[in-house]
């Protein structure tokens, strides 16, 4: 968790940014492991006596396709919270929203779960998976964080 103070006319005001750790540590080293697999996959098929011909052409698809997959991986590393004295902006994996904290009803962390959420008025509510719980203290300190702005917003 990343948190920043600000000083503007002798007012405080906070601004809390929240990423998963462990999830972004395992999505960059299985990333990097697959393009390096991929890579090596590229090198290994050309000269291998497979009665199949492979090209320059074929192993450079290859080492794109791990580079694709690779991407994918990355995506879980995408997830942030960045939240203010007026409102909240979660951006999940392929989605970012921002909501004032009026519209917010509470900041949630049910039992089980495997990530924060914002609970919303109409009983919807909205994952935050960049507060995740495998992160253990860093999670219960973002919450802490997110609770306190929208407590104090309230």
């Amino acid at each position: 968790m990343d948190a920043g103070n600000t000083q503007a006319g002798g007012a405080r005001a906070a601004a809390v940014v929240l990423r998963p750790r462990k999830v972004l540590i395992a999505a960059w080293v299985g990333a990097v492991v697959v393009v390096a697999v991929f890579a090596v996959l590229a090198v290994i098929l050309r000269n291998t006596a497979t009665g199949v011909y492979f090209t320059v052409a074929d192993q450079v698809a290859v080492v794109l396709l791990g580079i694709f997959i690779a991407g994918g991986f990355l995506l879980v590393a995408r997830p942030r919270v960045r939240a203010d004295a007026n409102g909240i902006e979660v951006r999940n994996i392929l989605m970012t929203r921002t909501y004032p904290w009026a519209d917010v009803q509470r900041v949630a962390f049910p039992d089980g779960a495997s990530w924060a959420r914002l609970d919303l008025p109409d009983d919807e509510y909205i994952p935050v998976m960049a507060v995740q719980a495998v992160d253990g203290a860093r999670a219960v300190e973002g919450m802490r964080a997110l609770r306190a702005l929208h407590a104090a917003a309230r």
